[in-house]
């Protein structure tokens, strides 16, 4: 009878690690959801405190935009504009009145924060549909979220980690039908794509790249008419965000494409580019995948970018596999594609050190491959079960590597690079002699919307081109209504400037101060018992 002792316990070992396994694959998705709460409020409050939470200059216009449809001289919707899609900004609505909300950033973060928890989640479900064991999953979740630049952007106001969470939803649910064909999965699926083509046009690329799935599976598999039911169904709700914005174009300024051909349009900016000869990739496929790739390399790290390409090559040569969820899993490269068109057609600019030039500049669109560089390193984590220990030893050591040595390209082009252009001077020189005093600033937001943010002034205090009535007057009698001007003195690409160009504006106005991003110009004092420093326009137009 004793010989039967260590088969009962060895029998019930075997039962405990069963009931733990199960009792992991019931709870995994809410302990997640902890997990990353946490992780994600911890480091939003270490940037907070280390000051660089709001280094990139795009975070601090996010934020403003968002305060400027809750005050100003001319609150409103509209301000939303024209320049970047309306989804993150109208999502801070909500909180952004609130001045800690608004100057911490929070109020931009909070949406990359839940968002970089729903990704998190996304992966892992992702993994689990494919039959990708539990160590597969939670090693592709520990790849995402230990990414430092995952880790950054998902505590500042930018719109990189909404972007992912809405692409990556779209994508899962995507798979989800081309798996199970289930009509609620697709509709799913043109839901989250309908809020990504609100965030960025990475999610109108996506979109139309996945109906062009829909298509090529349901033709041949069901034939034409199948296939063109399926399409109009997911093209109608997710094409709708599209419609939204070519109709708000027409409603706000008259001209549906007003936000492709504008004067603060990308069109605009890459003219600019293409003049000053720094638009490198226009019409050079080469230089184009070259510089995008090395964006992923530098987001994802090298290590694991080559990790996920062999993951990737057996997923596809993989005979358990089935044919639709290797159609659906294209959706994850969408970025890839994307990316790289638009930097050959030149509707996009990228610095990447080392490659085109000495400096950063957009260098976190290569951002948008981690989530499936994550899932296809938990693949291959899952899959080649005699490397496992060789494939999470080597991405361990890259992730320590990259911790230890604060390895992020994204911080380091948001504090050096172009896309964070040091406005402390301008600000600071705001925040101490205007801010006890009465009177407006004229200054562009196209222009220098970061130096508003950063002068801790209220919004009502700057006259700006979405002011209305208070930037025509301002623009044509400048010494009747702003006390001060902030501008790029002889450069036309600065809309103050260009305005008050041919004004005589310099016999009213004396130089505070020359700065490398902008110049400070005060009303005389002879000059100033005519200024208006007052809100007094009733009918704003």
């Amino acid at each position: 009878m004793n010989s039967f002792i260590p088969e009962i316990h060895f029998s019930i070992s075997l039962n405990k690690v069963k009931q733990i396994k199960n009792w992991l694959e019931n709870h995994m998705v809410v302990i997640l959801v902890v997990i990353l709460s946490f992780v994600s409020m911890f480091f939003f409050d270490y940037y907070l405190k280390n000051g660089i939470g709001l280094a990139y200059n795009d975070a601090r216009s996010h934020l403003d935009i968002g305060r400027r449809v809750v005050e100003g001289l001319k609150p409103g919707l509209a301000q939303i504009g024209s320049v970047w899609l309306p989804l993150p900004h109208f999502l801070m609505i909500p909180t952004v009145w609130v001045n800690y909300f608004w100057h911490s950033g929070f109020s931009g973060a909070i949406q990359s924060m839940i968002s970089f928890v729903l990704v998190g989640v996304i992966i892992y479900q992702y993994l689990k549909k494919i039959k990708v064991g539990l160590f597969g999953r939670l090693f592709a979740v520990f790849v995402f979220i230990s990414n430092l630049n995952i880790l950054y952007l998902q505590s500042t106001a930018m719109t990189e980690l909404l972007l992912l969470a809405t692409m990556t939803g779209g994508a899962y649910f995507l798979m989800l039908w081309f798996k199970e064909n289930k009509l609620l999965d697709l509709i799913k699926a043109s839901f989250c794509i309908m809020l990504s083509t609100l965030v960025r046009y990475d999610g109108w690329f996506l979109f139309i790249f996945s109906a062009g799935l829909i298509a090529y599976y349901v033709l041949n598999k069901k034939g034409y008419k199948e296939a063109e039911g399926a399409v109009i169904l997911f093209a109608t709700l997710g094409g709708f965000g599209i419609f939204l914005w070519f109709l708000w174009n027409t409603l706000i300024y008259g001209e549906p494409l007003y936000f492709i051909f504008g004067p603060f349009s990308a069109y605009a900016q890459q003219a600019q580019l293409k003049e000053a000869g720094e638009l490198f990739t226009k019409g050079n496929l080469w230089l184009s995948f070259k510089a995008y790739i090395y964006a992923v390399f530098y987001n994802t790290y090298t290590l694991n970018a080559y990790l996920s390409l062999i993951g990737a090559i057996l997923f596809w040569k993989s005979k358990k596999v089935k044919k639709p969820i290797k159609i659906a899993s294209l959706a994850l490269f969408a970025p890839l594609i994307f990316n790289i068109l638009a930097l050959y057609l030149g509707h996009s600019v990228l610095f990447v050190k080392g490659v085109n030039v000495d400096t950063w500049f957009n260098v976190r669109y290569g951002l948008l491959l981690v989530p499936t560089v994550a899932i296809f390193i938990g693949y291959l984590a899952d899959k080649a079960k005699d490397f496992r220990l060789i494939i999470v030893g080597l991405s361990l050591l890259v992730t320590l590597f990259a911790t230890l040595n604060k390895d992020a390209a994204t911080i380091e082009d948001a504090q050096i690079g172009s896309s964070g252009k040091n406005v402390t001077e301008v600000s600071g020189w705001l925040r101490e002699h205007v801010i006890l005093r009465e009177g407006f600033v004229l200054i562009s937001v196209a222009s220098h919307d970061a130096i508003i943010f950063s002068s801790g002034l209220p919004m009502e205090r700057f006259i700006h081109e979405g002011t209305g009535n208070y930037w025509k007057y301002s623009t044509q009698s400048p010494q009747n209504w702003a006390t001060w001007i902030v501008m790029r003195t002889h450069d036309l690409n600065d809309m103050t400037f260009r305005e008050l160009n041919d004004k005589n504006w310099e016999n009213y106005y004396y130089l505070v101060d020359h700065y490398p991003f902008a110049d400070i110009y005060e009303l005389k004092p002879e000059f100033r018992t005519n200024v208006q420093t007052k809100p007094i326009l009733v009918d704003n137009k």
